[in-house]
């Protein structure tokens, strides 16, 4: 049996930035996570899609912010239980839990946190009779190694951010990319719509709105598709293609998290966002994705509030009636449970008035 002072099932971003606020209190933590390599999505999916909106960072690879990520708690050396799903949740006489996995491993805590983003997902697939025939023969639901498509002819379909990121993207990689959407308003970030205006204009990217992919035709491989337009004046484009990538986003499933008891809106797990994330199951966490409140973004940046946030009061729950006074990285530093320690550089700040 694992024993640990904090459980946390996803080894996503957010679930890899609470190993550092739980270490900063001198609180160890073990991940559990259904995939074999850390960094949820990130790793697993698009471990080479740009993303914007991390403070500090104007841009960075997903990737490389699980690298990041990474190195930031390795001083805390935490556990990792990668390539089994968490299965079952009990809590025992004296209020902590047991964790078992799908391979029959336990893991015990006086606290659990669900940092599991989307949970378990597949991709969204368009109607399209004959999609399955060209799967691995040049259509993908997801992108792994953008150097696939250099100098290749690209389709991509829809209309949100992972759509327009990486049409944006590939853009400088790809001899062509056609974006289709089937409505004319893009949903993604305004930043993004306007980029891939831009390129649009410069020739980089052709756009097809209000338009979908309907057919596609090849032998061994995909070799075109079929673009029906909504103005039946425009009728059809054949388009000579070397790949189809439609992202219409993700299925979510929270699989047997959603048998543990926990309250569920919409698929996702409804916690008390007024105070500490918790759910109905005092000692049970849910932050990032997983969880809903009112207001809630699924946003990486709000994932690692809920974090800190929620790690003051797992701390309270595992050692009740102790004060615990908080400082400020920048004067303390970071101390690793070996007694390592990385010194923050004392800057004095002088204001212009």
């Amino acid at each position: 049996m694992i024993k640990t002072d904090i459980i946390i099932i996803g080894a996503g971003p957010t679930g890899l930035f609470t190993v550092f606020e739980a270490g900063l209190l001198k609180l160890k933590a073990h991940l559990i996570d259904a995939l074999p390599l850390p960094g949820g999505q990130c790793t697993e999916i698009y471990p080479k899609k740009p993303i914007y909106d991390i403070p500090a960072f104007p841009e960075i690879l997903a990737g490389d912010l699980v690298k990041n990520l990474l190195e930031q708690i390795r001083p805390f050396n935490p556990g990792f239980t990668l390539g089994e799903r968490a299965e079952t949740l009990n809590q025992l006489e004296d209020g902590s839990f047991l964790v078992t996995t799908n391979k029959g491993t336990e893991h015990h805590a006086p606290v659990v946190v669900i940092a599991g983003g989307l949970g378990s997902f597949e991709p969204r697939k368009p109607p399209i009779a004959n999609i399955q025939d060209f799967e691995e023969k040049g259509v993908a639901y997801m992108v792994k190694d953008p150097e696939v498509y250099r100098n290749k002819k690209v389709v991509i379909s829809g209309g949100g951010d992972s759509a327009l990121d990486w049409a944006i993207f590939l853009a400088d990689i790809a001899s062509e990319v056609i974006l289709v959407h089937r409505r004319k308003e893009f949903r993604g970030a305004l930043d993004s719509v306007e980029k891939a205006s831009h390129l649009a204009k410069l020739g980089k990217i052709k756009l097809f709105t209000e338009a979908e992919v309907t057919r596609l035709y090849g032998d061994e491989h995909l070799e075109a598709v079929v673009v029906k337009h909504n103005d039946a004046g425009l009728g059809e484009t054949y388009v000579e293609t070397d790949h189809f990538i439609p992202l219409f986003g993700l299925s979510p499933k929270l699989g047997p998290i959603g048998d543990w008891g926990l309250e569920i809106e919409k698929n996702a797990i409804k916690v008390n966002n007024a105070k500490d994330y918790q759910t109905n199951i005092p000692g049970v966490f849910a932050i990032g994705d997983v969880n809903t409140y009112e207001g809630k973004l699924k946003l990486i940046l709000s994932g690692f509030h809920e974090a800190a946030v929620m790690c003051q009061y797992a701390y309270q729950r595992i050692n009740p009636g102790k004060r615990y006074v908080m400082k400020y990285t920048t004067v303390g530093g970071v101390e690793g449970f070996d007694g390592s320690k990385k010194e923050a550089k004392k800057e004095v700040v002088q204001s212009i008035l």
